[in-house]
């Protein structure tokens, strides 16, 4: 019988990212509505084709197509969410480093001009959705999508991502979106992670 998919564990304490993610916004995001992907996925999956498959064949398998849609919005939100925690640690922040500072410099001219763009991009974002660093044909983009879209099913490698689901951060800010925003591109974003993320992009690529 195959295995079902398990609710991963925090990266970090549920109160480590305060204040800018307070530990009620993340008792809630993630051990409620996180926890509710997970399970959900679980139900639709079991006896079907998908049943044993990994979230990203799943969510490559499934983008798109209207009848699968309810199997894609958990796989793809199960995925989402954990990469989304990979993308933030406490005392994060601040400007790339090393290959990725290059790579950042190379695609916008210059950490600010990314930083403006990704703030950009989670802000203006209507409705629920994400914003993600990316890697795409040897240079970096910054793209964002809607309710459960994300990245891989684009065809993209995601380094890095922010949540703008309400959930996320309307116990903190309520309306105030871009204040969460810059708060979390300031002091969270991971960016140990999104090098990580692109070392094995160029690996991929090289194969």
């Amino acid at each position: 019988m195959a295995q079902p998919f398990k609710l991963p564990p925090l990266p970090f304490a549920e109160d480590a990212l305060a204040p800018v993610i307070s530990a009620q916004t993340i008792g809630f995001h993630y051990g409620k509505h996180h926890k509710t992907y997970v399970d959900t996925l679980n139900k639709l999956v079991a006896g079907t084709q998908f049943e044993g498959q990994s979230l990203e064949a799943i969510i490559k398998a499934t983008a798109g197509k209207t009848d699968k849609s309810g199997i894609f919005n958990n796989a793809a939100q199960a995925w989402n969410h954990t990469f989304y925690w990979n993308s933030l640690t406490p005392k994060g922040g601040g400007a790339a480093r090393g290959k990725l500072a290059q790579k950042i410099d190379a695609a916008f001219g210059s950490y600010d001009k990314f930083k403006s763009e990704f703030a950009d991009a989670a802000v203006t974002q209507f409705g629920s959705g994400w914003a993600w660093l990316v890697a795409d044909a040897g240079t970096l983009k910054v793209v964002k999508t809607g309710n459960a879209e994300d990245a891989i099913a684009k065809g993209l490698t995601p380094l890095l991502t922010i949540d703008v689901w309400e959930h996320a951060y309307y116990l903190d800010y309520q309306n105030r979106r871009p204040d969460h925003v810059k708060a979390v591109i300031d002091k969270l974003l991971n960016w140990d992670f999104a090098a990580e993320n692109l070392e094995k992009a160029q690996s991929v690529a090289m194969a």
